[in-house]
């Protein structure tokens, strides 16, 4: 899946993607409206299809990227967010040396450098867990940090 970027000089950005179907063009106003638009082919004409402010993109990125559902349970998930900073979702496997730890014993922070935001346990999600959150087998834990943290917290979430 192919992605052309290119510079729209006192407007903003273009991004076109190939899809199976046709082209999809994203463009990104320095506004902050996005237009998003369907090319049925390379040389036809692109029709627009959407058109919202910043907000409304960020929270529809947010559902397209996973952030309220996940259909499908994944071991990891990563999201990049400005100057490289990693959001990743990391699932508690059985064995894990940190199960039956709180966050405050795991020393999770000092050890890779990983900040601990939510933990998702069943239905619930524990958002800015304390010190004394206990940490289950089954648990997802969300982090965020460098690339360097996330490698780091993981080499301990396997043991």
């Amino acid at each position: 899946m192919p992605i052309r970027e290119s510079d729209l000089p006192g407007v903003g950005k273009k991004f076109e993607i190939e899809l199976r179907d046709g082209e999809m063009v994203v463009v990104i106003h320095n506004t902050g409206k996005r237009e998003v638009f369907r090319r049925p082919n390379p040389g036809a004409d692109s029709e627009k299809v959407f058109e919202f402010g910043d907000d409304l993109a960020r929270t529809i990125g947010s559902i397209i990227e996973g952030a309220y559902f996940q259909p499908v349970e994944p071991d990891t998930q990563e999201t990049t967010l400005p100057g490289g900073i990693l959001l990743e979702w990391y699932e508690l496997p059985p064995g894990s040396p940190l199960v039956g730890e709180t966050l405050e014993s795991a020393d999770i922070g000092n050890r890779t450098g990983l900040t601990v935001v939510a933990i998702q346990r069943d239905d619930e999600v524990i958002d800015s867990p304390g010190a004394e959150a206990t940490l289950r087998e089954g648990d997802t834990l969300i982090g965020v940090g460098t690339p360097e943290d996330c490698e780091a917290f993981e080499e301990i979430l396997a043991g």
